[in-house]
């Protein structure tokens, strides 16, 4: 008899995204006697992610192994794949993270990618990802690490700095959400086109978009003339003056460049919703209370939204355990994938999953105009491993300083003065030697 495929949850206290990851997963009748194992360090969210798993199991008709457990090295044993969705800090850092900054006069949307919010969720999630690799590597060594967990092209290149023996795989559903929401814009079936995604995580590119053969850019660029509104977001005019169309949100896409969000009347053009994201993790918090207090009281949670599998890590995994072939897209080192972004970089490119693992795609070089955007990107990934690989808060300040949006707003002595602030607001959340006030 085939042994079951092994996988653990770090962070299932994430109990919506947790059900819904598992959902994704019992859909395959091959993984419906999966063993699951999962953690997280909060044993109420735990609690309510064990008892949820099991009802999902139950709904979709599979019989997986459940466990649940607070040690995060007995959750890991003996694990082939591990899925990270971890948010130190939860809530509170998110409102901090937003917060802090707007006593500066810095606006953001969603602050888990690049700029301050960014920069500094990072730095507090590093010394997590350092730990969960050692565990890993001492109890899951041939193990896949699938990370969910923002900022992705930041988290995959800290973790290639300090445990580059580790496999891992940054996952993302921005490029299938986009090329979905694109082919219902134009009219063609999804499952009918071929597409090729590259650059970075939240600042990729549709390079290729295709419907039998058929360039699919004239379709889009049809239908944006014919309705005024589709003018009005952040993405539609990053396309139309970069001639290829952003992967992410226009609330994300606004925050990378220096164009949008400095500017009150581009704010209203673009109807860019600043602070977006303090939000969406307040009802993300509300969504978990009620799913907690529906289980207490022994009714059946609200179910999410019943989608084919669309979220990666169930494809992982599924291929890892069948050899199923499929192309997704993930994030990871640059070597040599794109030719026109630096060597080590965290980029996102197509990759082939098999029972070998995930192969990255080369692509070769962007557009000049895509590549120069996607380098200042990573300037600011670049200097904030720097930060914590070396232990030196100067590089923080560095990162604020190369951010385009941060730059574009404020002056050089605002960005080290924020960054003293924020510093000081995360407090013992930050490594050690990257706490406190810095002056130049």
């Amino acid at each position: 008899m085939t042994e079951p495929f092994r996988v653990a949850f770090v962070g299932a206290g994430s109990v919506v995204f947790t059900r819904q990851l598992l959902r994704d997963i019992f859909s395959f009748p091959e993984l419906a006697n999966v063993r699951i194992a999962l953690h997280d360090i909060d044993p109420d969210r735990l609690s309510v992610a064990e008892a949820l798993a099991h009802r999902t199991a139950s709904r979709h008709g599979a019989k997986p192994e459940i466990v649940a457990s607070t040690d995060r090295r007995a959750a890991l044993e003996g694990a082939q794949a591990v899925v990270n969705m971890v948010a130190i800090g939860g809530h509170a850092a998110t409102v901090t993270d937003f917060e802090v900054p707007a006593r500066f006069g810095l606006r953001q949307t969603i602050g888990d990618t690049l700029g301050i919010g960014g920069i500094f969720r990072a730095l507090r999630t590093f010394p997590f990802l350092e730990a969960l690799a050692a565990d890993m590597a001492a109890v899951c060594p041939d193990a896949w690490l699938l990370n969910y967990t923002n900022p992705m092209a930041m988290n995959l290149q800290y973790l290639a700095a300090v445990a580059p023996g580790l496999k891992a795989a940054g996952l993302c559903h921005s490029v299938y959400w986009t090329v979905r929401d694109l082919c219902g814009l134009v009219g063609v079936p999804y499952e009918e086109v071929d597409v090729v995604s590259a650059g970075v995580n939240h600042q990729a590119w549709i390079l290729r978009w295709e419907h039998r053969g058929r360039d699919l850019y004239p379709a889009l660029d049809a239908a944006i003339a014919a309705d005024p509104q589709l003018l009005r977001r952040v993405r539609v005019d990053m396309y139309r003056r970069l001639g290829r169309y952003p992967t992410e949100t226009s609330e994300h896409s606004s925050e990378y460049v220096p164009w949008y969000l400095r500017d009150a009347t581009e704010i209203e053009r673009l109807r860019i919703p600043v602070d977006d994201y303090v939000g969406i993790s307040a009802a993300n918090l509300a969504e978990y209370e009620s799913v907690r207090d529906a289980l207490a009281a022994g009714r059946e949670p609200e179910p999410g939204e019943e989608e084919d599998a669309a979220e990666y890590a169930p494809q992982v995994i599924h291929s890892l355990a069948t050899g199923t072939l499929r192309t997704i897209q993930v994030t990871t080192p640059n070597t040599g994938l794109i030719t026109n972004l630096p060597a080590g970089a965290g980029v996102e490119v197509p990759a082939t999953l098999d029972r070998l693992g995930v192969h990255p795609h080369h692509v070769g070089a962007l557009p000049p105009q895509l590549a120069a955007l996607n380098r200042s990107f990573l300037n600011v990934v670049d200097l904030t491993v720097a930060a914590a690989v070396e232990g030196d808060p100067r590089h923080i300040r560095h990162a604020a300083m190369a951010d385009p949006a941060t730059a574009a707003a404020l002056n050089v002595e605002e960005i080290w003065s924020l960054c003293d602030a924020m510093a000081e607001a995360h407090g013992d959340a930050l490594p050690p030697a990257l706490r406190g006030s810095l002056r130049p």
